[in-house]
């Protein structure tokens, strides 16, 4: 597990030899990268295309030029609040994949919002605080009820919450079509655009909506609440043993449902953010995937919120150089697709790699553990 890859090697007189986690969670990672790649160009050669133009148009269309840079963050913003909606719950011990369901509904009700309270009767400001709270509380709900499921009546939270996406995903095509249908949108249905006052801004000096410092600030916030918090504390507490958390004394059905609904709470601001900074209405358009996106880039980066965001910045350009990839190698939109299936698989495979350099301690890291584990004597007799 990651928490006991943390641990240090402690012998019969207290003296700790540092494991070497660092060295091991990016080199696990980097090495199941390298190999989805090589995969992935066996993939592309059968294609009829060839690997290393590929490879090199799927990095000019990533960060090849300031532009193509810009629509890779575009991308990522979205993915680093998706991804904390599996790496929260992940701390706990959970599996949640349930994001896509939480980032549609975050956006249905962020769209809702200005119809029920239209800029005439409240100020912008407050509109739009009211949306990102709507987006929140609405994701953090649908999440929330996977964690209630799984503390109140033992349901799988991995299954759970993909039925919950189905349902959430059900739920916004009947409110799309039917009550907050706009009168306007024929061919797609979708609730009234909510005006340019509403509509998020760019970031100074970039062409990125501000939706990516959501998603930066709201990975250094999770960093701080899991790492130098006491609920931080708590939840890898109950992660890490549910016995020993009852035995302290913890609420851990409490901390369960708080987590999750906090964890949906991220993934419904994502859809926040799609609907008041690209699509400025809620629409089929918010299934893009960056959900399920989200999974793969919480799995990569060990569910630590600070490495979610690098992490995401690279899945965003695998995502923004698929366009490219058709245009110039003549290859579909959806390859970039497969390798992101590849990444997936192969990531799930590395984990077994994790904790073997425990088979290459040290001598002296050794020797503490091969003399706690030996019997004691006591009086002269064992």
């Amino acid at each position: 597990m990651a928490a006991a890859a943390n641990e240090t090697v402690t012998g019969a007189s207290g003296r700790g030899v540092p494991e070497r986690p660092v060295i091991e969670s990016i080199a696990v990672p980097a090495a199941a990268i390298t190999v989805s790649m090589i995969l992935f160009g066996v993939f592309v050669a059968f294609a009829g295309a060839d690997p290393r133009v590929v490879f090199s148009e799927m990095v000019r269309g990533s960060v090849g030029t300031w532009f193509s840079f810009q629509n890779t963050l575009l991308r990522a913003a979205p993915l680093m609040l998706t991804a904390l909606c599996t790496a929260l719950p992940a701390r706990l011990g959970l599996i949640i994949i349930g994001n896509e369901g939480a980032l549609v509904m975050g956006g249905l009700a962020a769209a809702a919002v200005p119809t029920l309270v239209p800029l005439p009767m409240a100020p912008t400001w407050f509109v739009m605080g009211a949306m990102l709270v709507a987006g929140f509380v609405a994701g953090g709900v649908v999440i929330a009820l996977a964690g209630i499921f799984r503390a109140y009546r033992g349901v799988n939270e991995t299954i759970s919450s993909l039925l919950l996406t189905y349902i959430a995903i059900a739920v916004m095509n009947h409110v799309v079509e039917g009550p907050l249908r706009d009168p306007l949108s024929l061919n797609k249905p979708s609730t009234v655009y909510i005006g340019d006052a509403l509509q998020i801004g760019n970031m100074p000096g970039i062409d990125v909506h501000w939706g990516l410092g959501y998603g930066i600030i709201a990975c250094l916030i999770a960093y701080v609440l899991m790492h130098r918090t006491v609920f931080g504390f708590a939840a890898r507490m109950v992660g890490g043993n549910v016995r020993a958390a009852l035995l302290a004394g913890l609420s851990v059905r409490k901390i369960t449902v708080v987590g999750c609904f906090l964890a949906g709470g991220a993934a419904g601001l994502a859809g926040m953010v799609e609907v008041a900074a690209v699509h400025g209405r809620a629409n089929a358009s918010l299934i893009a995937g960056y959900g399920y996106s989200g999974i793969l880039v919480s799995f990569i980066a060990r569910h630590h919120p600070l490495a979610i965001i690098p992490v995401a910045i690279l899945l965003g350009g695998i995502s923004a150089s698929g366009g490219l990839l058709q245009r110039t190698a003549h290859l579909p939109d959806a390859t970039v697709n497969v390798l992101q299936g590849i990444l997936f698989i192969v990531i799930l495979a590395s984990e077994t790699f994790y904790g073997r350099w425990r088979g290459r301690r040290p001598a002296v890291a050794r020797a503490l553990v091969v003399a706690d584990k030996a019997p004691q004597k006591v009086g002269g007799t064992i």
